[in-house]
């Protein structure tokens, strides 16, 4: 039967709807693929970033680049991608500053549960806490002692207030009842500077950043901030096992996309960097960074994130922190 012209028209015109909805849904999309970083090149972040980059183009057939985006703790990022396009060629190597303690601290232009839809979680790493041995101190147990007998005198550093090393130190303060004060940095390098000159009596560290200062002897590793002991660290305990059962204070990085992305979008892309994740290649590459990859469901990284929020938010407002 001939159709009059006007059905003729809508009808195509849904045709092409659907034609333009399966092209908005293809995967991976017919054009390069941006994984945003929040930080400078160079980073933890940025080095697995491009390791995992590398893995993903291989694998999906598609150059991935890396596109740095630091400032603002992470935050610049994490705005460039709540708002960038929706199908599927931006992705963003999320971190847990801006997807778990900045919301808490000040008003951001993005709702990360909102604006930001969780992938899967990519890499977790603790940080050290280290001291020099000007402190006199060779172990975690006698860091809480001598700070229980000298509240308000031992200090230690982090990477900014509101950082991760920050609420480190300040969740240990909680869990073990002392009174450390915090000194903000602008960045881990002056941090470490200020340590090793004396002018600072501990740090929660990096572990990449620690590392040839503790070979060399001008640091002393006191305890991990993870629930496990670090690979490159076996013989450092956790502060978990260290009398504080359940303390987590791990670093990660976790994948996540503009919010609106589709979810069958969402979906591959979780098959896709699970399974980058899990190759035994890139793990040994990620592992030398002192990187865990540790890849899940979207559902896992949702709670994951809520959880840490909660967690992050009881701190920030029981030791009252602000953002300055």
């Amino acid at each position: 039967m001939k159709l009059p012209n006007i059905f003729r028209a809508i009808l195509a015109m849904g045709l092409l709807g659907q034609l333009s909805i399966g092209v908005g849904q293809e995967f991976p999309p017919n054009k390069t693929i941006t994984m945003v970083v929040g930080f400078a090149a160079g980073g933890s972040a940025d080095n697995a970033a491009r390791v995992i980059a590398k893995k993903l183009s291989e694998d999906l057939g598609q150059n991935v680049i890396v596109d740095n985006k630091p400032g603002a703790g992470g935050n610049i990022a994490h705005a460039f991608t709540a708002n960038a396009p929706t199908d599927g060629s931006v992705i963003l190597f999320g971190s847990i500053g801006p997807l778990s303690i900045a919301p808490h601290l000040m008003k951001l232009p993005y709702d990360p549960q909102k604006d930001l839809a969780p992938l899967t979680m990519g890499v977790t790493f603790p940080n050290v806490l280290v001291v020099t041995p000007a402190l006199g101190v060779k172990n975690f147990k006698d860091f809480v002692a001598l700070a229980k007998k000298n509240p308000g005198k031992i200090t230690f550093a982090s990477t900014g207030s509101g950082s991760a090393s920050h609420l480190q130190g300040e969740l240990l303060n909680a869990r073990a009842d002392i009174d450390t004060v915090h000194v903000p940095y602008k960045g881990g390098s002056p941090a470490m500077v200020d340590l090793l000159g004396n002018r600072i009596l501990a740090y929660y560290s990096a572990l990449a950043t620690a590392d040839p200062y503790i070979k060399n002897g001008k640091l002393i590793p006191l305890a991990t901030t993870g629930l496990k002991r670090a690979p490159t660290l076996p013989n450092v305990p956790t502060i978990a096992e260290s009398g504080y059962p359940g303390f987590d204070a791990s670093n990660w990085y976790a994948f996540v996309a503009p919010g609106k992305t589709p979810e069958v979008i969402l979906e591959k892309w979780n098959k896709a960097l699970v399974a980058a994740l899990n190759d035994k290649a890139t793990n040994k590459q990620l592992a030398e960074h002192g990187l865990a990859p540790n890849p899940g469901s979207r559902e896992e990284l949702a709670k994951y994130i809520a959880s840490q929020s909660a967690t992050w938010a009881k701190i920030i407002a029981d030791r009252k922190i602000s953002a300055e």
